[in-house]
């Protein structure tokens, strides 16, 4: 698979990852849903290895087993497209990025979740999720 990425931009201002969004929005969505499709493989192929047994195993695990090992390696991609174009992924589940950039002059993560419109949070580098500050007033 080619990258969608063209370059590494590094650090991060709260605009230019608001102008880099388009594209992360993208590859988030075909991540979060290949995430979800990758869940339900291996619960699947969870589910065929319970009802084998060595005298008699499910002839579908081993096809399911390597649906799960495809899907494993289509999120691994996009978190390479991520990471080519300087973004962090967090969380496969919730779509949840980081873009590193400088606040004040300081080092930071500027904060994005998928369904939210645009860029408007951020935390410091060693904070996570739980330390997330809105942009507004901080910029």
């Amino acid at each position: 698979m080619e990258s969608r990425a063209s370059q590494v931009r590094l650090p991060y201002t709260a605009d230019q990852a608001n102008r880099a969004l388009p594209l992360v929005r993208r590859i988030v969505d075909d991540m979060v849903s290949t995430y979800g499709d990758w869940q339900d493989a291996v619960s699947r192929f969870e589910y065929a290895t319970s009802r084998s047994r060595a005298d008699a195993p499910d002839t579908d695990a081993e096809a399911l087993q390597q649906e799960a090992q495809s899907l494993a390696r289509r999120i691994d991609g996009f978190v390479g497209e991520l990471r080519d174009l300087g973004v962090e992924c967090r969380s496969f589940d919730r779509g949840l990025v980081d873009f590193p950039g400088e606040l004040h002059g300081r080092p930071v993560y500027f904060c994005w979740m998928k369904g939210e419109p645009a860029v408007a949070h951020w935390h410091e580098m060693d904070a996570g999720f739980g330390g997330r500050r809105p942009l507004e007033g901080s910029v």
